[in-house]
């Protein structure tokens, strides 16, 4: 028998019982019946109002000759998915068959409800309807519970503050900050603690904490600063701890950023869903382009593609096109929804310019800094990864860093970094703030020659190499979350933790990454995962190569624009806290940006060339 007549007799047998299947298989048409059903499931396992059981499965296809990006589920294996919907003696009530691999689960029980509608089935309600399928009974993965764990934590140290008016807001203005136990002569060396006590609009004492606040010590003189630690006290006031680095006359700024009741409201709001950003996806196809709607949490009511990394638990979907395959997702743009708002007007108000970054009143102009006779000055070792952390790191001073526990190097010319760079392979992976990094070295360093990789786009992948002393330099955006105004490239974007898996390592290796900016505009468990992500990654990696070097670079604080809701310093100020807490005690090096950035009073997202060759100076420091 030909394959032709072998496949029409068999189409033929198939739709003969297809004619009676919707006698067969069927809701209950009353609520009588639907009792019964209820009642039956209640007896085999004393489960209330349980109307079906609802099983998904993937049944394997052979490769189709076409499309086959479709049918790729999760499990990256050809198959259609199967819906069916049973009674509690395992009638089958409902099938939905034909979607194939790649729609994501969710979608069939909108499809349920659709196909009931079109049919008059009468349902009582669908909350009952379990299903293994959206992995509502699916046990959580180890690294869901960990970062429920770690979103937990945090969420328990932001106050959660309703106000009814501004006048019972924390004023900056109202509040007042002393010396505890003051000295008539202070040491290069001592400590300073500062005691801030607030105050609402109307005078009265905060008995509750969470104000953000940023505090420093600097003397204009001689160029110097420094940050202070803040300690929430949790009634109202806040111990700033200061380290007097440097002999002269030093003054102090505190700095409140926001109000508690600010905080709470930014807190709530950024967790609350990802309508900030709009994200469209660029298909091509058989000379066809289609723009659609993509982003990390769309409506379930289109068929969807999915763009799934499964080993990090990460979910990217778009809208699929109509006949066009989701493979051929082909470049992405993001832009900012400036009408999207999480905040009331009353929290809005808290917000504006007037109330940010507000200098807190001391009771205290400066104070004289004497190199005493008892100061010892203990001999600095070299930068090396692993040291125990401390904040503040350091000071600046004639606007050149230096670290309190290791001793910085400077490499502010050609062959000093010429030097220190040669025979090695630099890996950075970031933002725009990395970049800077990479523009400083190869503006600083002639001999470092450009690779021309064909990209218009700011973000493209940038490659420098030195053939005569064997230097390789490569800086590659972080994928997203990656906030892009114009549509660019896809499909060749690595994640960190993705990256680092797939490089071996050795002693000439380097690899350095930071993360932080894009990530303020969407939900915290973003940047948790990816964090968390990076750690097994980078553990992993020094189990196989010891000798790699690993540098992460914080996130420095940004200036005030028109988005402060959504880039806001205190989203940047929660994720560097995590990321500097996650990385205690891993072999990596840490170049603080935040402490620098705090220290310096920089307010831009781009920090001035002062800071940045401070911050490549920390860099090679660790390096050579």
């Amino acid at each position: 028998m030909s394959q032709p007549t072998f496949s029409r007799i068999l189409r033929q047998v198939l739709r003969a019982p297809l004619l009676h299947l919707q006698r067969l298989i069927s809701f209950p048409s009353t609520e009588a019946e639907w009792t019964r059903v209820k009642q039956d499931f209640f007896l085999i396992g004393h489960f209330p109002n349980c109307l079906g059981a609802i099983n998904c499965t993937n049944i394997p296809l052979t490769p189709p000759r076409l499309h086959q990006e479709c049918y790729l589920n999760r499990k990256r294996s050809l198959s259609i998915n199967v819906q069916v919907v049973c009674n509690s003696h395992l009638r089958i009530m409902s099938v939905i068959s034909g979607f194939p691999g790649s729609v994501h689960c969710d979608h069939f029980t909108t499809s349920l409800k659709e196909k009931c509608c079109r049919a008059g089935w009468w349902i009582p309600t669908f909350i009952y309807l379990k299903s293994d399928c959206d992995k509502m009974t699916k046990e959580e993965t180890e690294l869901q519970k960990e970062i429920k764990k770690i979103f937990k934590k945090v969420d328990s140290s932001i106050p959660k503050i309703s106000f009814t008016h501004f006048n019972n807001t924390t004023s900056a203005k109202n509040s007042k900050a002393t010396i505890i136990n003051p000295k008539d002569k202070y040491c290069v060396g001592d400590s300073l603690t500062v005691q801030v006590d607030m105050f609402d609009h109307l005078g009265k004492r905060k008995t509750y904490g969470g104000d953000f606040m940023t505090a420093r010590i600097y003397s204009p003189d001689v160029k110097a600063s420094a940050s202070g630690r803040v300690e929430d006290l949790r009634n109202g006031s806040y111990h700033i701890h200061y380290t007097l680095f440097w002999q002269g006359t030093v003054q102090f700024s505190i700095l409140m950023v926001h109000p508690s009741e600010a905080t709470s409201a930014l807190w709530q709001g950024r967790n609350r869903g990802h309508g900030y950003v709009a994200y469209t996806g660029s298909f091509v196809y058989k000379g066809n382009e289609a723009k659609v709607k993509c982003g990390f949490d769309l409506n379930q009511t289109h068929e969807l593609c999915e763009y799934s990394n499964l080993k990090e638990e990460e979910h990217f979907y778009c809208e699929k096109p109509v006949n066009i395959p989701c493979g051929s997702l082909r470049q992405m743009m993001s832009v900012f929804v400036d009408s999207h708002t999480y905040l009331s007007e009353a929290e809005k108000y808290l917000l504006d310019r007037s109330n940010i970054r507000v200098e807190i009143p001391k009771n205290f102009e400066k104070i004289s800094v004497s190199l005493c006779s008892g100061n010892i000055t203990e001999e600095k070792k070299k930068c090396s990864s692993g040291l125990n952390y401390t904040f503040p790191s350091g000071y600046f001073y004639q606007n050149m860093w230096n670290l309190q526990y290791c001793s910085i190097v400077r490499y502010r010319n050609m062959n000093s970094i010429n030097e220190c760079l040669k025979g090695k392979i630099v890996y950075m992976t970031g933002d725009s703030t990395m970049l800077q990094w990479m523009t400083y070295i190869s503006n600083h360093v002639n001999s470092l020659k450009a690779f021309n990789l064909y990209n218009e786009n700011w973000p493209m992948t940038r490659l420098f190499v030195d053939l005569e002393r064997n230097i390789k330099i490569e800086w590659r955006k972080h994928t997203n979350p990656f906030m892009m105004l114009v549509f660019h490239t896809f499909k060749e974007e690595y994640t960190i933790p993705d990256q680092i898996d797939h490089i071996g390592g050795n002693q000439n290796t380097v690899y350095i990454f930071t993360l932080g900016m894009h990530f303020r505009l969407f939900p915290l468990e973003h940047y948790i995962r990816r964090v968390l992500n990076i750690r097994r990654a980078i553990e992993q990696l020094l189990l196989r190569s010891p000798e790699t070097k690993v540098v992460v670079k914080m996130e420095n604080t940004s200036e005030i624009d028109a988005r402060i809701e959504m880039m806001n310093d205190f989203h940047g100020y929660v994720q560097y806290s995590i990321l500097i807490n996650m990385f205690q005690g891993l072999n990596v090096a840490v170049v603080d940006a935040w402490d620098m950035t705090v220290a310096f009073a920089s307010e831009n997202t781009h920090p001035s060339e002062d800071v940045i060759a401070s911050e490549v100076d920390w860099l090679l420091s660790y390096l050579c």
